[in-house]
């Protein structure tokens, strides 16, 4: 047996380590990124509750809550920064990439320099983890994903939204995509290209990711997330797609298309239906299949009342984030938001008790639910969508971006996000929306637009949220084939089909006139102006498009 150390003596009494074997994964690591795997100690596929020890000992603001969930703390990020994230310009990948304000070009050389500064800190720790794990339930395109970072909360983040391998497929587990996160160190500033201490880059050459200068553990999800938005259309022809996915009993397939705060993952989880996945999907040639093993979901205002199911998922295992807890009896207030609107909680998608596992399913989509958030008050709870208006709508991809989920953003704010998902795409935004076009007349799916925002009036003027229990009786009236089936009128302006009436709902607020507490020119003030928005937008797209398509938008 080889002794622990030789040559102690009263000046040095730890003496001198022998030369110790090593992992294949400390020998991956030396050899792929240099790290020093005789000074730092690699901990690989730590359990959740060595990772909940290590986050208590060494990181501060970290606690077990009294549901035995794990809360975190990210520092002064509480949200993604998309202005700081960068693809590296290189000859494989350059012509597919959609260059410009969501992709930044970064040089070989600035990629270079940044990796080697995020392996420096890494070799400066005590100790890093290394996860492994799956992105894509399919197994015919599923990514193999390796996680180095420096602390225990992204450890068991990644643990959780990554899917996770059997201890057979961790045994020689050779990752294609690795993330080194060196978030709690900063990005050089005077680095070319670099526009702040926060870089998170992909190189698609090297399969690589490297983040800097920001603890937000969401950067890793997504970046995988852009990995597959590049992965699946360039090299298998798979469409990918920001939704949240179910399937009723009769194995009947909804998308929700979404950004962050519109309602994916509260609308996706339905007792009456089996969820599939709750962010991240791709469309194949033969159904639909999760990206994620776990689920990432918003806290602010939960409660066990209004969402049962992600209420009960937040146990031992799971991460919170940024929450605020009662001291003496560590509680969480829902309702705090002291330390940012975006608190979130991350749990392995099996703690919903009526997830689908594994999470694919054969069965192509039969309803397309396009959801938006909008703070002004005119769109309609829903409306029935044509070929044309749903391409067009997915394309402009309209929401209030909520507060929170940026960097930035404080209050809620009009945007366009292509396809539902701008800020991880890795291609034009044309081809995804080519790729959907052909589907949904391959396969005949439904398509409707959700407004799950302001009703009665804007936001600013004193309007409210459309009640939770009215959109889900939609989504039922929806899936048992009744609102297919309802009489509808135009709404004029925004050009959408509207139903009259729908079981559960008042028929008043199916239209956003008839419970405007405003004046008329007030109303026509706000729909003429979000109209001329949604014509503005488009103006970047209308040359890839037909005339029916621009036609199927808001006319003034």
């Amino acid at each position: 047996m080889t002794p622990h150390s030789v040559n102690r003596t009263s000046l040095h009494p730890h003496g001198v380590q022998p030369t110790r074997e090593h992992t294949e994964i400390e020998e991956e690591l030396h050899e792929n990124a240099n790290i020093d795997y005789d000074r730092v100690a690699i901990i690989q596929h730590p359990s959740v509750a060595a990772l909940y020890e290590d986050a208590l000992v060494y990181e501060s603001g970290s606690a077990i809550t009294s549901s035995g969930a794990l809360t975190a703390y990210s520092g002064a990020k509480t949200g993604r920064s998309p202005q700081d994230k960068r693809i590296v310009d290189e000859p494989s990948s350059t012509d597919e990439i959609w260059w410009g304000p969501v992709n930044k070009k970064m040089s070989p050389e600035v990629w270079l320099i940044n990796r080697e500064r995020a392996v420096d800190y890494l070799n400066t720790r005590n100790r890093i983890y290394v996860v492994d794990g799956f992105a894509g339930w399919d197994e015919r395109y599923r990514i193999n994903v390796r996680v180095v970072c420096a602390r225990a909360y992204h450890a068991l983040f990644m643990r959780n939204m990554l899917i996770r391998p059997s201890p057979a497929e961790l045994e020689h587990f050779h990752p294609d995509y690795t993330i080194y996160n060196a978030g709690s160190f900063p990005a050089n500033r005077f680095t070319t290209g670099m526009t702040s201490s926060t870089s998170v880059a992909i190189n698609f050459a090297e399969k690589e990711m490297v983040i800097l200068g920001t603890e937000y553990a969401g950067e890793m999800k997504k970046g995988i997330f852009t990995v597959l938005f590049y992965e699946m259309p360039v090299k298998h022809n798979v469409l990918t797609l920001h939704s949240s996915a179910n399937e009723g009993k009769n194995g009947d397939v909804t998308l929700f298309f979404g950004l962050s705060g519109t309602g994916k993952t509260t609308l996706s989880a339905d007792p009456q239906r089996a969820l599939i996945g709750d962010d991240e999907h791709c469309w194949s040639d033969t159904g639909v299949f999760n990206i994620e093993g776990g689920c990432y979901a918003k806290c602010v205002g939960l409660s066990a009342e209004k969402e049962p199911d992600i209420y009960n998922a937040i146990r031992f295992g799971s991460v919170l984030e940024n929450v605020v807890f009662n001291p003496e009896n560590r509680e969480v207030d829902y309702d705090d938001v002291t330390l940012t609107e975006n608190t979130r909680c991350a749990y392995p998608i099996e703690f919903i008790p009526n997830v689908k596992l594994p999470c694919i399913s054969s069965g192509h989509p039969t309803n397309l639910i396009l959801l938006t958030c909008d703070a002004s008050g005119v769109l309609p709870p829903v409306s029935k969508l044509t070929p044309e208006t749903v391409s067009y709508h997915f394309i402009s991809g309209y929401t209030s971006k909520m507060s929170g989920t940026e960097q930035g953003v404080t209050e809620p704010t009009a945007t366009f996000s292509a396809c539902f998902g701008q800020p991880f795409l890795a291609l034009h935004p044309m081809r995804y929306a080519e790729m959907l076009s052909e589907k949904i007349k391959e396969h005949g799916a439904n398509a409707w637009l959700v407004n799950t925002g302001w009703t009665g009036q804007s936001v600013a003027s004193g309007g409210k949220r459309c009640p939770l229990k009215y959109t889900r009786a939609i989504l039922d009236a929806i899936h048992s084939g009744e609102l297919a089936n309802a009489e509808y009128e135009n709404y004029p302006i925004f050009n959408l089909a509207i139903p009259k009436s729908c079981p559960g709902v008042p028929s008043a607020i199916l239209n956003p006139r008839g419970v405007w507490k405003g004046t008329v020119d007030n109303y026509t003030e706000e729909a003429a102006g979000l109209a001329r928005k949604f014509q503005e937008n488009f103006k970047k797209y209308q040359d890839g498009v037909t005339k029916e398509v621009i036609a199927a938008g808001p006319q003034i």
